[in-house]
């Protein structure tokens, strides 16, 4: 969001709108800590998915959490490339 921001795609009123969200859903949300298996997974996802390095974190972070079974599983973004591998993997993908 600082990012669109800077960019001014982004509003001071829309960028704090943001924020409050974000810290609203923290507290719902479950991290993931970086772990051997969470490397050892995003490490062949770029080649099987073509994805950045740090998508293929975050895909390795939802596989973690749901003990690489994603099926019927639910996961949210709005990145088209990281979205395809995603459903590739077996999510439900919504935007």
């Amino acid at each position: 969001m600082s990012r669109l921001h800077r960019e001014g795609l982004v509003d001071d009123k829309g960028l704090q709108f943001s924020i409050s969200r974000l810290e609203a859903m923290r507290t719902q949300w479950r991290e993931i800590v970086t772990s051997e298996k969470l490397r050892l997974i995003a490490e062949g996802l770029p080649d099987s998915y073509g994805l950045r390095a740090l998508d293929s974190f975050q895909l390795a972070a939802a596989l973690v959490w749901c003990k690489e079974k994603p099926k019927g599983r639910l996961f949210i973004c709005d990145d088209v490339r990281l979205s395809e591998a995603a459903r590739k993997a077996g999510f439900t993908v919504k935007h």
